[in-house]
């Protein structure tokens, strides 16, 4: 029972969420630096990052517009493009696919499409980067 308390007060006080800044700065000398630690230079700026995961699917508009087609820009290590295969191929979902590695045309389509996530998915006149289910139905309701 003890054990189960401790555990139980270790849990509540421990941080929840884990917060990391990033920041940039240019020196004297021109030389751009990073650091974790907020630096004393007064032209320091906090670095905003966005990564596209699972949960964090970005949808914007394309300056392609595919009609009714489905393009993926992928990899094959890629698990989030492995989601996205494994979901059109269960729901019947017939899409081209253009490995970026494999294929330097197709690398500098991704590119000029802006791409910075895999996959990057291509429906109508808009573009996903990244893959879950919700936000590609809201883009292709089954």
């Amino acid at each position: 029972m003890n054990r189960f308390v401790f555990i139980l007060i270790a849990l509540t006080l421990s941080p929840c969420q884990i917060k990391a800044e990033i920041y940039k700065w240019v020196d004297d000398k021109g030389n751009v630096h990073f650091s974790d630690q907020r630096p004393r230079s007064p032209n320091a700026e906090q670095v905003k990052l966005k990564i596209n995961t699972y949960q964090g699917v970005t949808v914007d508009n394309s300056i392609e517009d595919v009609g009714p087609k489905i393009i993926m820009y992928a990899t094959d290590w890629c698990g989030y493009c492995k989601k996205a295969r494994k979901y059109f191929k269960k729901n019947n979902i017939t899409y081209t696919e253009y490995d970026i590695e494999k294929d330097s045309k197709a690398q500098k389509r991704f590119k000029k499409l802006g791409g910075k996530g895999l996959p990057l998915i291509l429906i109508g006149d808009k573009k996903m980067s990244g893959f879950n289910q919700e936000s590609f139905e809201r883009l292709y309701p089954l």
